[in-house]
């Protein structure tokens, strides 16, 4: 065998950063020389969390962006949606901010 060439070299030939070798590197001495289990993918520790927010969510909190606001407002904003959210029986408790998720992604601007 011939010499090793340095580890910059190398990342340049297979056109990755020095940091992807040296992880791919640590991985496949954590793996025990595992080809196959260094370069698949890693399996989660948790799992992923559902969203709060299903279809029906949605459009009871559009419904709600769409309807009249309460007495002495004039208009819906993200923290009045969230109070009248919190008192709902049937949606979940979300905040501003996913409520403005939520209406951005339908495009559904308060006015």
């Amino acid at each position: 065998m011939g010499d090793v060439d340095p580890k910059a070299v190398i990342a340049a030939r297979l056109g990755v950063s020095g940091e992807t070798l040296r992880l791919v590197a640590k991985r496949f001495a954590e793996t025990g020389g595992d080809v196959h289990a260094t370069i698949a993918r890693k399996k989660r520790d948790l799992p992923p969390v559902p969203s709060p927010v299903t279809g029906e969510v949605e459009a009871r909190l559009i419904a709600m962006a769409c309807s009249q606001p309460p007495q002495g407002h004039t208009r819906w904003s993200l923290r009045l949606l969230e109070k009248h959210v919190a008192l709902a029986e049937d949606i979940p408790d979300l905040d501003h901010s996913t409520i403005g998720r939520v209406l951005k992604k339908r495009n559904c601007a308060l006015t």
